[in-house]
């Protein structure tokens, strides 16, 4: 059952009813009376609805920090809330070993990410960490963390989520040799741990009591010089490091694979996935896109579908591609990659999908820059002779992809317009060409250079 139409009845008496037993209301014509239940609860909920709506517009910052801790188990929601943050112009710092705690931390204006909520990181070597960091101070380096957190509680796997997910950034931005380094480094750390364990020194740590009497072993900068390295290497990939960052913490914190296109993706596809329950269902849409997701449907007929998981910086939705734009574009539908989609809004069944008609990886996305002095942009004889060498260049329909951009150049500034897709064009050079012709200042680009342009 649900509500289709309501209207006020004014201030009405209210009234709870409790029973010692379990008890059927009947009425005389014998049907059971829906609304006898005690509603007491109702100002319950009410009231604490009110103290949570006073905690977020007034203390935001510690409000959603508490809201990322009770629900850091869960790889969801976290992205959501994240997502939250951002919106509301709260930074969310990445993981620091010198400064997360286990939880989530509200600070002036940002909330740093709790250790708790990076998988693979268990509570015990959180603990451990923590009690390192508070009977010395930070570490200074990955060799100095490992020689002083308890060796029973800390382990490899977690110490690799925790370089990963650049919790140890503030030792090196290099998280590949960090990652090389650490075999070395832990074999050396537990050489140490036995020898302490049975009293045996070494001469570091003698000259380190000397040096500074009253320090304990291993305390002296002498004992980290002889720490073991691994032979240097190059950084992830910027992909790579993003990749890992997204599977241990369930997001991009660092970065986003759509940061660098961000200005040109405004540009050429305007549209977002925020603004997407604004947009009409009639209209052809264009979005820049990253597959998150991808679901594999094989259909009665055997025919091949998909449903895909999207995002952008803005936010994220499903899509589905249906068989028939499966078959132009299914070798793109694969998940991770950063794309350009078009395609409608569908909104059966009470959601919102975004239904993908075609799509391109961004590598490959190109337009048409076509340069029109500002004197010449309120002419209506050169806007139609542009319009018409447009409209001979878009071919059949799924083969026009090339949007064109019309760089509108004054005296001090220029301003960039996209053509609106009745003009998107199939072969860029012939466009060119085209234009040349006719007089008009043109050349084709790449989407990845769109940024430079202003």
């Amino acid at each position: 059952m649900k509500i289709v139409r309501r209207r006020s009845l004014g201030i009405q008496p209210v009234y709870d009813i409790g029973l010692a037993q379990d008890h059927n209301f009947v009425i005389q014509s014998g049907l059971v009376a829906s609304n006898c239940f005690n509603k007491s609860h109702s100002t319950a909920y009410g009231y604490v609805t009110y103290q949570t709506a006073y905690l977020k517009a007034n203390y935001p910052v510690e409000y959603m920090a508490a809201l990322l801790t009770a629900n850091s188990g869960d790889q969801d929601k976290i992205p959501k809330y994240i997502t939250t943050c951002l919106n509301m112009g709260i930074k969310v710092e990445p993981p620091d070993i010198n400064r997360s705690g286990v939880d989530f931390t509200p600070l002036e204006h940002s909330i740093l990410f709790g250790l708790s909520a990076v998988r693979n990181v268990g509570l015990a070597v959180i603990e451990g960490i923590l009690a390192a960091r508070a009977e010395k101070g930070p570490f200074e380096s990955l060799a100095d963390l490992c020689d002083r957190v308890d060796p029973k509680l800390i382990n490899k796997r977690a110490l690799e989520a925790l370089i990963h997910c650049g919790g140890m950034d503030a030792f090196s931005t290099n998280r590949h040799q960090l990652i090389q380094d650490l075999e070395v480094i832990l074999d050396w750390a537990q050489s140490r741990a036995r020898d302490r364990a049975i009293g045996q020194g070494n001469l570091f740590d003698l000259m380190g009591a000397s040096a500074a009497p009253g320090s304990a072993p291993g305390s002296a900068p002498n004992a980290l010089e002889s720490v073991p390295k691994a032979a240097p290497v190059e950084d992830f990939p910027e992909s790579e490091k993003l990749r890992l960052e997204k599977e241990l913490l369930g997001f991009y914190i660092s970065n986003h694979p759509l940061r660098e296109v961000e200005q040109s993706a405004r540009l050429m596809a305007p549209i977002s996935l925020s603004a997407l329950d604004r947009q009409s269902d009639s209209m052809t849409l264009s979005a820049i896109v990253l597959f998150t997701e991808v679901k594999p449907i094989v259909t009665k007929k055997g025919d091949r579908m998909a449903i895909v998981q999207i995002e952008d910086l803005t936010g994220k939705t499903e899509a589905v591609v249906f068989p028939k734009s499966f078959e132009r574009i299914g070798q793109y539908i694969e998940a991770d990659r950063r794309m350009m989609i078009w395609g409608k809004v569908d909104r059966r069944d009470e959601r919102t999908q975004f239904i993908i008609e075609d799509a391109e990886p961004i590598e490959e996305v190109r337009f048409v820059m076509v340069e029109i002095p500002a004197q010449d942009a309120g002419n209506i004889q050169r806007q139609q002779q542009l319009r018409d060498i447009l409209l001979s260049q878009t071919g059949e329909k799924h083969e026009a992809k090339v949007s064109v951009v019309a760089k509108i150049k004054g005296n001090q500034q220029s301003q960039l317009v996209r053509l609106g897709v009745q003009f998107r064009v199939k072969d860029e050079s012939a466009t060119v060409a085209a234009l040349h012709q006719s007089g008009f200042q043109a050349s084709a680009s790449s989407l990845l250079q769109a940024a430079s342009l202003r």
